[in-house]
């Protein structure tokens, strides 16, 4: 792995990651060119080596003695473990080799091991959840009392920032282990099976004597991997590697000045695809110290809504301008049409595979399969659409603070709030939104300018009025303050009335002004947030009337123009015919 670039004062190094395609290759051993499908075959051998021996070292650890003691972070002798995977298995002496008659030098080795101690430490969270929601386990499964919630919260490490559709979903299948064992699962050993090992190779665990990458210093756009491959899927000796030169073109996105480090590589599609990560300075984000925020409110009526508001030297906050919405209901509409159709292909499926029961020469075996295949052609297709959906947005988003000059971007954290009463419909398509995808892509772009996103507690956003924090009304339009429903809001208080989405952005903006003081940063991924709401500085988060340069009231008739009138913009009269080519009409 390279060293990064030196930073400045006042910034901050910043790793991302290019996906770049491998289109072919040369063995250095016997000069012979490597077409992308000849290196994705030497890949994918190489790959199903490492593969097989961290899956089988998964295994062999997957018990709950073995996850506690990956937990505690520490060894027999009360040291630390290393933060990277392979050595902290490597101190724990859980090794793993290739199969009989197989030869892989070490750094094969420590492939495996770094995917399987990746493995496992996902896992120990997941053992630490299934352990606390058992211990606080609820009387009725399907509907936790506010005292259960808080008791499950309390068990979970962390469980105050723990989204509350994750204990749910955790719920969920602790209580179908119950009705089939008749007993609550000790820990995620008995609830799950051993995880599986993506086929991957992740070269950031080796040295120079397994793989290297330099870029090339008249094109900077360009790059060459050098790494050992197998010619063969079992080597049997040290002659069946050889060193393989494969150039990589650098999309424009990763810097001239950004240091390079050893890829991932996993083969898709009959291709070679290669993460490569980069570092590169940027502005630093500061905690506090903003004047000019954006406010990110996740709609029911759109899909994101935002504007951008200014805290005077004096106190108040002021609202520039009337904001904006991000509409994507084509984008959405397509996405829950995707969603209704794999529901449909799921439930065909499910009803084939009971009517099968189980035998593989049961005639509806070869239409089960088909539609195992539509069923994960349309999974791809809305994973593709959302990500594509998310970037937008984000970019949006970020585009909004630099256009107002913001060096912060305030969005409320809704991972534990879940979507009731407003229909089943609406209910299912706010639980699918892709909020989550669209804040790590805000960070990303964000992170490019130094401007910080911070999120604060979505409690009372919508519900308070931006002018007075008083509770508002919500009716259904303007014009029908009778009917139900959230897309119009009134303060009985103040008189202030406007969309429910526009008033919900100023007052996340102006929350996180007045707690900028109180905003934490995560060791863990750096993230920035707002935990809690204090009271005191609640009282002063009001937005004062956006208010322009000139009064633009009607104060009385419109007066008349009395210059002359400007030349229409069409034409009052026919154009005249136009001439032949022997000058006729």
């Amino acid at each position: 792995m390279t060293r990064g670039p030196a930073v400045a004062g006042g910034g901050a190094a910043r790793t991302a990651c290019a996906r770049v395609p491998v289109r072919g290759g040369a063995d250095e051993k016997t000069g012979e060119a490597l077409s992308a499908a000849a290196v994705a075959e030497r890949v994918a051998w190489c790959a199903a080596l490492v593969n097989g021996m961290a899956a089988r070292l998964v295994t062999a650890h997957w018990e709950a003695g073995d996850l506690r003691v990956l937990s505690s972070g520490q060894d027999g002798l009360g040291r630390p473990l290393p933060a990277r995977a392979w050595m902290a298995l490597r101190r724990l002496g859980w090794g793993a080799g290739p199969p009989g008659g197989v030869t892989v030098n070490d750094r094969i080795v420590r492939m495996a091991q770094e995917q399987a101690g990746r493995t496992l430490r996902s896992a120990c969270w997941r053992n630490d959840l299934t352990r606390a929601v058992t211990a606080a386990w609820p009387a009725d499964p399907a509907k936790r009392t506010p005292e259960e919630w808080d008791a499950a919260r309390a068990a979970v490490p962390g469980g105050e920032h723990v989204p509350s559709a994750v204990i749910r979903a955790r719920t969920r299948q602790v209580a179908s282990y119950l009705r089939d064992q008749g007993r609550l699962p000790a820990d995620v050993t008995e609830l799950e099976a051993p995880p599986g090992v993506p086929g991957m190779l992740i070269l950031a665990a080796c040295d120079r004597q397994q793989a290297t990458l330099e870029r090339h210093h008249a094109n900077p756009g360009r790059a060459l991997l050098r790494l050992q491959l197998p010619a063969r899927p079992d080597p049997r000796g040290y002659n069946d590697w050889s060193w393989v030169a494969v150039p990589l073109a650098l999309p424009p996105t990763v810097p001239a000045a950004a240091a390079l480090h050893l890829p991932a590589l996993r083969v898709a599609g009959g291709r070679v695809w290669a993460d490569v990560a980069f570092t590169y300075p940027v502005p630093q984000a500061r905690r506090d110290g903003h004047t000019v925020a954006v406010g990110l409110d996740w709609g029911l009526n759109t899909l994101l809504s935002a504007g951008a508001v200014r805290l005077r030297p004096d106190g108040p906050v002021t609202a520039l301008g009337a904001g904006a919405q991000y509409r994507a209901n084509g984008v959405l509409a397509k996405a829950h049409r995707l969603r209704r159709h794999g529901e449909q292909l799921h439930a065909k499926l499910d009803h084939y595979q009971r009517l099968a029961a189980g035998r593989e020469d049961h005639p509806l075996e070869a239409k089960a399969a088909v539609l195992r295949d539509e069923a994960a052609r349309v999974a791809d297709r809305r994973s593709r659409l959302n990500d594509a959906l998310a970037w937008s947005a984000a970019r949006w988003a970020a585009d909004q603070a630099l256009a107002a000059g913001a060096s912060v971007i305030y969005v409320e954290d809704l991972r534990s709030m879940e979507a009731r009463g407003m229909g089943r419909t609406l209910n299912t398509r706010l639980s699918q939104a892709v909020r989550g995808q669209v804040t790590e892509h805000l960070r990303h772009i964000a992170a490019e300018h130094g401007i910080a996103v911070v999120t604060v507690p979505p409690r009372g956003t919508s519900r308070c009025c931006p002018r007075c924090l008083a509770p508002l009304r919500h009716c259904k339009a303007p014009d029908r303050p009778t009917a139900p429903g959230w897309k119009w809001a009134r303060c009985p208080g103040c008189g202030w009335q406007g969309d429910r989405d526009a008033g919900a952005w100023q007052r996340i903006a102006a929350r996180g002004l007045a707690h900028q003081g109180k905003t934490t940063t995560s060791r863990d991924n750096g993230t920035m947030a707002v935990r809690a709401v204090d009271d005191q500085l609640e009282a002063r988060a009001v937005v004062a009337p956006y208010a322009s340069g000139r009064d633009r009231s009607k104060a009385g008739p419109t007066p008349r123009r009395t210059g002359p009138r400007r030349a229409p913009r069409r034409r009052a009269a026919p154009s005249p015919p136009r001439l032949g080519r022997g000058g006729e009409g």
